[in-house]
């Protein structure tokens, strides 16, 4: 793909909820809500400081995010839905639990 972000954006793919319950309830497409969570692809060089300097994102290509439901802008890029949105609307880091990167 050849899509390098600016300033403080970044471009994630959503990453699709369950079409289950954890009862085992199938959901129907019209009844699921917007995934919030995604995988960042790429990432902006970072934001300018007021003196000027850069500002490194603290995200990274290949993050599991949490966003808000209404956050970044929905874009078509080679047949895929993806989201451009700002380092700010991202609501968190999804990290691997500790013991899965003992294992490994």
């Amino acid at each position: 793909m050849k899509f390098r972000p600016l300033h403080d954006r970044l471009l994630v793919r959503r990453i699709e909820a369950e079409e289950k319950t954890a009862g085992g309830v199938i959901i129907p497409d019209t009844a699921k809500e917007k995934p919030q969570e995604g995988e960042v692809l790429a990432v902006g060089p970072g934001a300018r400081a007021e003196n000027g300097e850069l500002v490194p994102l603290e995200v990274m290509a290949g993050d599991r995010i949490l966003f808000g439901k209404w956050s970044g802008t929905e874009i078509r890029l080679e047949g895929e839905d993806l989201l451009i949105m700002k380092e700010s609307d991202v609501l968190g880091v999804l990290e691997a639990n500790a013991s899965a990167k003992k294992a490994a």
